[in-house]
């Protein structure tokens, strides 16, 4: 064990990623040692990301009817949930809700389900972005779209896209069937090319195994992605996933690490499924998280914003402002 603290100890110093081999170490790292495997990840993200934390909100602007069958997700067409169905939400509620998160968080996400978005509905986007340039950073995660139309939210104010390859490569046909992984990937470098930041990550416990997430890891360190959200599964009835067995929080906490280390000047950020950690949410960021979703997320719980303001404080962690 004294071996795979070394090589930890010398990414702390280089801030360059571990290899293959390590990074499946930190996954299977026994509980004893797990204190020693959050100290470094802790010196690690404070050296490469400072003390601050991110702090974004999102909205589902649409929701539902979705014709990708992703085994996880609530809002597809081939699945059998209550999840809400409604069209494109207009540019005043959108533009409320930006302001409504601006005090508290860093950036704001616009997402949208059901595939690839009309013209009409991207007008709105646009619009209401030219037209509320203050607070919160824009983002949106429209699914697949155009160069064109990417450029068109960019020169209106937009300056990051989130776009999710989801799961390891050799994994993801167990996951999604009707859109490839090389479109997913192709999309996440097109939002690169085009000069915006890229937000891309994927979701574990949804029956990977951990040299697959160790596969993601590499993937998302290969592809440059900016910020990368961590998201466990939280099981929906009438999913295809709604049996999973729910992710451990030491298995969460020991992922985070994993993530920090392959990409270790990279925005981590703890997404959906937090939850699972329960008492344990504070030691996400000695983990190596330096960001983190707050407020409502698309279909699953998620922590209330008051309470992570409280919990950062406690941990006298810095909030970072939209600026």
């Amino acid at each position: 064990m004294s071996n795979l603290f070394d090589k930890l100890a010398k990414t702390v110093e280089t801030a360059e990623p571990v290899d293959t081999e390590t990074a499946l170490e930190i996954l299977n790292i026994n509980n004893v040692d797990f204190p020693m495997l959050l100290g470094f990840a802790n010196k690690l993200r404070v050296k490469t990301q400072g003390e601050k934390i991110h702090m974004c909100a999102i909205m589902n602007a649409k929701s539902g009817a979705c014709g990708e069958d992703c085994a996880f997700c609530a809002q597809s067409g081939h699945h059998n949930t209550a999840v809400d169905v409604y069209p494109m939400k207009d540019s005043g509620t959108i533009a409320k809700i930006h302001e409504s998160v601006s005090k508290d968080t860093h950036c704001f996400g616009v997402v949208t389900a059901g595939g690839e978005l009309n013209s009409g509905d991207i007008d709105i986007l646009a619009d209401t972005i030219a037209k509320n340039k203050t607070g919160a950073a824009w983002s949106a995660s429209l699914g697949i779209i155009s160069d064109e139309q990417l450029l068109k939210l960019k020169n209106a104010g937009m300056s990051r896209y989130h776009h999710n390859i989801e799961t390891a490569k050799s994994f993801y046909p167990q996951v999604c069937s009707t859109q490839s992984h090389d479109l997913r990937v192709d999309m996440a470098k097109r939002v690169k090319k085009a000069g915006l930041s890229l937000c891309c990550g994927g979701i574990m416990g949804v029956g990977e195994s951990k040299a697959q997430r160790v596969e993601l890891a590499f993937e998302l360190n290969e592809i440059g992605s900016d910020i990368i959200p961590l998201n466990f599964l939280v099981a929906i009835k009438g999913t295809k996933l709604e049996n999973m067995p729910q992710v451990k929080p030491l298995d969460i906490l020991k992922t985070v690490a994993m993530f920090r280390f392959v990409n270790p000047k990279t925005e981590i950020k703890a997404a959906g499924g937090r939850v699972h950690l329960r008492d344990l949410q504070t030691m996400l960021f000695f983990a190596g998280a330096n960001s983190l979703i707050t407020g409502g997320l698309l279909t699953t719980a998620n922590c209330e914003t008051d309470a992570d303001r409280r919990m950062l404080a406690d941990l006298e962690l810095e909030i970072a402002n939209n600026n």
